[in-house]
């Protein structure tokens, strides 16, 4: 399991991770303590996920079209 601070992942390192916690859980060879650690970091990289899906989003949705429906340029999203 990754130590990378959840914050400081990338989308694909965040559900790298976050697919390795299912794994893990899943495979039901997880001591209960083991398994409420791994299940609150997988709590932390699905909001990251979610955070960074969400920066996309926006992202995507700031693209302005022209009269033609070519994309001219990006306007900036508060907050990123």
């Amino acid at each position: 399991m990754s130590e990378k601070p959840v914050e400081e992942m990338s989308f694909e390192e965040a559900m790298r991770a976050l697919e390795e916690v299912v794994r893990q859980l899943e495979s039901g060879e997880v001591e209960l303590e083991k398994s409420i650690e791994l299940y609150e970091r997988g709590a932390k990289l699905k909001k990251r996920c979610e955070e960074k899906l969400r920066e996309a989003e926006e992202k995507i949705e700031a693209i302005t079209l022209d009269e033609t429906g070519t994309p001219k340029g990006t306007t900036p999203v508060e907050g990123l």
